[in-house]
């Protein structure tokens, strides 16, 4: 029997659309130019307005919500973070057959930061502990009155069990498949975080990190975002850091063994759900997926 090839319904998102949604929800910036922006992310489809904005319309259910609550919180967060942010200026509505809300924010100039150009400065390891440092200490019981945390606690490593284990057995012949298991099983048995909840950004790596002349200037992308154990954000530490520069990360941030040996997990589980989702399709991702699971694998 053949198999049911299951619909996309993704909707479709071009210019026209966007076109419309602006000028029609926010009638200020209808004479501004629209123009996409490329690499965006897998999760929206970027657009930029004018010179100073950026509109991100999600592509998919998984990322529905990711504005609003960009707009609640990254206001409250941004003043004690040492690294520029977004600023959400706007959140749009459903309209023309586009299904979900949708944010508008201020655009932030920088290039993407890289391993060829970060990767060994013990600075910007330095400089990215300190950044979760400041967002860790701005705790969730800082929050205004009538704002609530609920929504937006962490899912623990466990729940990405039959997954990883799953892109373990797939990745067999091109990765270390017992040196993958076992890490994963150590992972998964550390210690669990037993602090009160801290905020962590909840995709921090490479890609949502960018540069001026050479500097870190800005963290972007706070779809993420959430409050519980901080253990995901060490990603960065295996996508972006050399051993010199990770060690210095892990001192800054005074990381004890079990968070980190749960980071390394995140960075594994996340390394190989890209590798096996696009790795066929995109040398790019393939080579940084590939990286950020051998460093994982080293430690």
């Amino acid at each position: 029997m053949a198999a049911v090839r299951t619909a996309d319904t993704r909707p479709q998102i071009d210019e026209a659309l966007v076109r419309r949604l602006v000028d029609t929800q926010f009638p200020q910036w209808a004479g501004l130019a629209l123009r996409p922006f490329s690499p965006a992310g897998s999760d929206h489809v970027i657009y930029r307005l004018g010179e100073e904005l950026a509109v991100r319309l999600p592509r998919h259910q998984g990322a529905v919500g990711q504005a609003g609550k960009e707009l609640q919180w990254l206001p409250r967060l941004a003043p004690h973070l040492p690294l520029a942010i977004p600023v959400p200026v706007g959140v749009g509505g459903p309209g023309f057959g586009y299904p979900w809300p949708w944010g508008v924010s201020r655009w932030l100039d920088g290039e993407v930061a890289s391993v060829d150009t970060l990767g060994d400065s013990t600075e910007a390891a330095v400089e990215l502990a300190h950044f979760l440092a400041a967002l860790q200490r701005f705790a969730p019981d800082h929050t205004p009155a009538g704002h609530t945390t609920e929504a937006l606690a962490g899912h623990p490593l466990s729940d990405r069990d039959r997954e990883t284990r799953t892109a373990i057995a797939k990745a067999h012949g091109v990765f270390d498949t017992t040196a993958m298991t076992e890490l994963w099983n150590a992972a998964l048995n550390a210690p669990g975080w037993d602090r009160s909840p801290v905020w962590f950004h909840g995709d921090f790596h490479t890609g949502n990190l960018l540069t001026s002349d050479g500097c870190l200037s800005a963290v972007i992308d706070f779809g993420g975002l959430g409050t519980g154990d901080p253990a995901c954000d060490l990603t960065i530490a295996f996508t972006l850091m050399s051993a010199n520069s990770r060690a210095a990360f892990h001192e800054a941030l005074g990381v004890d063994d079990a968070t980190w040996l749960r980071g390394r997990g995140w960075a594994l589980a996340t390394g190989l759900n890209a590798y096996t989702s696009y790795a066929a399709v995109s040398p790019r991702v393939a080579a940084q997926t590939t990286r950020q699971i051998t460093q994982a694998l080293v430690g």
